[in-house]
This record gives C-alpha cells, structure tokens and sequence, in this order.
C-alpha cells in the first residue's frame, strides 16, 4: 500500500512561504497555504483565511486532518498560535508569543540584550514626543529610528542629522505609534546568524550577510533586505563558537527561566563593527523575505523532519549538527517603482524565483506590483559563481521601472 501523503500547512503571504511551498513540494507532501498570494496559489493550495486568525486556521487543520502546520508569519507568532495549538493536541513549528516577543517587539528585544549584558548599540525607548526629541538633541548621529514593531510601509530611517531625525519622529508619533527606538548606527558588517533550536538544545543553520539599504554602497532608506549571500565569509568558526556559547546560549537559557522556551528557527541580527567588536542589533522569529531561499538551498537536510523533530521534542536526540551543502547562494530583491507593468523574461532565467505577489494579467502576462516584486537567488559551488550567474538572470528580466542593488557580494574576494 502507498504512504499517504502528509498535509503541510504554512502560514504566511510573502517571498518566505513561496520558498517554503517549493522547498516543502520537494518532499511530496500536500501544501497548503494560508492566506498566501496570487504568486504562491500557482505552487500551492492557498486558503482564504488571515493570517493572525488562529482560531480560524486551527478549524481549517482539525477539519482537513492536516499533520503539521510550519508559521513563518510573525502576525500568527504574535497572536500566540502555537500555544494553541499545542493545547489542542496539533503539531506546529513555531515559537510561542512570549517567547518570540524579542523578535516581535523591538524595545523589549532591546531590554532583554540589555538585561542579559550581551554588547549592543546605545539605545534609548520613548512613548511620549518631547522626550524623545529632548533626546535627539544630544545623541550622536546618525540614529537608526524604529517602531516598535515592524509593518509595512516605512517604519525605520538612519538620520545624519537633529532636524531629519526630529521630523521623523514626529511623522511617527503623528501616525499613531505609541512607542519609538532609537539606537546609534554601528558601522561596520551587517549579518544574520540563523539558529534552530527546540527550546533547550539549538544547532547553528547559516550565517548571512545583509544587504539592507536601498542604493548601492548603503545609500538611500534602511528596508527589510535589499539581497543577502550566504554563507558568510566573513564569520568564522570561531565567531561561531562564540555567538553560539556568548549569546544564543544565553538567550534560550534567560527564556527557559522564564517557563517560555523558543522552538523554531531564530535569527539573531548582528554587525562586525569597524572597531572589531560585535554588536548585537535585534532578533527575528523566523528566516526573512530576502534571504529565506538562499538558506533553504544549502541546508542538506529533510525539513519536514528536521521541523517535526522539534515540534515532537526529539531534536537534541536525533540531531547533533546541520548537515549544510557545500554551496554558495546569493540573493537580489527586484522591485518596481510602477504597478501594473508587464514582466518580460522570467521564463528565461535560472535562479530561483520567490514572489511577494506578482500575478497574471487577462493574457496570462506577469504584471508588477508597486514596491518590492519578487527575490532572486542563485546557488553555485562559490559565491563569484553566484553572483554572476544571478545578475545574468537579472539582466534578462525586463519591465518599466525596475529596481535593484547590483552591488550584492561585490566585494567578495574569498571564495
């Protein structure tokens, strides 16, 4: 008799769940996802239910007898659904509110590194408008400028100068935020050091350097991700040691003190500063748009397995490393500065494609959304490899108004 096919449920509607649906299609399963995007409905089925309705999403799995739901959405993270879902007996990948809550909220992120003495920028919280330019008046600058907790739109700016800075905090607050981050810019290299962990045992992923500026040379507005390569050269092993031993030891243990344990995968911000100290910036609940598809083509192993291990608790037991392929990924966010533009060349290119919500026209034509439209990532035996390869493909896509970094992994010099 055949094995049945598992039901996988992902949980999420941008560039990181399409990665996922591909990554997950490979291993035969039934995907579904939810709410996902016109892009992932072509890979996957999508459901029509919003991400943070975790009731709702619960139903959805008890009704088709799904086996494994993985969240990738920092929304449904918040609003706590792998507490329930545990609590109703279901399996989930995912980190529970409380202890995702330094990912998700940013000046708590920063007080949890600050309690715990990890080294991190000079930072300073505001919930009220006077203070918070009472402040600005004798920080130094630049100052990185966050909301609390990130959404779409421009919830972040490095200022160089009092009058920028001010300006933008009264844009914040006139909008509505009730609580603003400010932090001294760390010049330096900026990446991401990606762990997974049940809760009690953690094993280090990858480590990614970060592209996040929007001009070439970290010019132009701080985003979410702009490209990224993977690995990074440039943290060695025994940065690794120390990261592992100095911070995401430390963290997990302070959280399992506190009866929240994280189990999932989490992503720990981070810069080499010009000085050689490194300063840690903040923390991320799961892989980010920009770079998710460049992790998941090196990782050597079976997910589904890899994930129900620390869903189930079996991890520390079944595991004692990552097996990571001998590759290089690098990745360029591609977006529009027009909506509604036809796509030409996609068919044409190599690299693989993850999409924040392109979709066909009447004529079955790719047509642009404004902002970011789609990730491109090329994986080859060395970054050089990578890299040209994946300009190549970039180079192929053609539509009004496009727009990306062509410095990623330009000052690559080992491979």
């Amino acid at each position: 008799m055949e094995d049945k096919k598992k039901k996988v449920l992902i949980v999420g509607a941008s560039a990181k769940e399409f990665a996922l649906a591909k990554k997950f299609k490979e291993y035969s399963c039934d995907i579904f996802v939810a709410p996902g995007n016109s892009a992932i409905e072509e890979i996957a089925e999508c459901v029509d239910i919003r991400e943070d309705n975790v009731q709702e999403l619960m139903e959805f799995v008890l009704e088709n007898a799904i086996d494994f739901t993985i969240v990738s959405s920092e929304k449904a993270v918040k609003q706590d659904i792998a507490e329930l879902f545990q609590a109703n007996g279901l399996l989930i990948f995912a980190p529970s509110a409380v202890s995702a809550n330094i990912a998700i909220s940013r000046s708590f992120g920063k007080k949890f590194l600050y309690r715990l003495k990890i080294p991190a920028p000079r930072f300073a919280i505001f919930d009220k408008l006077p203070s918070a330019v009472d402040y600005l008046k004798t920080a130094s600058m630049p100052q990185v400028i966050r909301t609390d907790e990130a959404y779409e739109g421009k919830d972040r700016l490095v200022c160089t100068t009092f009058s920028t800075a001010k300006t933008f905090v009264e844009d914040l607050f006139a909008k509505g935020e009730n609580k603003i981050v400010l932090e001294d810019y760390v010049y330096g290299h900026e990446f991401t050091f990606y762990v997974i962990t049940d809760g009690y045992s953690a094993l280090p992923l990858t480590s990614v350097a970060n592209y996040k500026f929007s001009e070439n040379g970290n010019g132009g507005i701080l985003t979410s991700g702009t490209g990224a390569y993977t690995p990074d050269y440039k943290i060695s092993s025994d940065m690794v040691s120390y990261i592992m031993q100095n911070i995401v030891s430390r963290v997990l243990d302070e959280l399992q003190k506190k009866e929240s344990p994280y189990s999932g995968i989490l992503g720990i911000d981070c810069v080499l500063a010009e000085d050689g100290r490194l300063c840690t910036l903040a923390f991320k609940s799961f892989l980010s748009d920009h770079d998710a598809q460049a992790v998941l083509n090196i990782i050597d192993e079976d997910l589904l397995l890899l994930f129900e291990a620390c869903a189930v608790g079996s991890f520390a037991d079944d595991y004692d490393s990552i097996k990571i392929l001998d590759n290089a990924s690098v990745s360029c966010v591609v977006s529009s500065r027009l909506a509604g533009k036809v796509i030409e060349g996609l068919d044409l290119v190599e690299s693989d494609i993850t999409n924040f919500g392109i979709k066909r026209n009447q004529y079955l034509e790719y047509e642009t959304i404004e902002g970011r439209n789609f990730v491109l990532t090329k994986t080859a035996k060395t970054l050089s490899r990578a890299r040209t390869h994946l300009y190549e493909d970039i180079d192929l896509i053609k539509f009004e108004g496009k727009k990306y970094r062509t410095d990623i992994c330009g000052q690559v010099e080992i491979f």
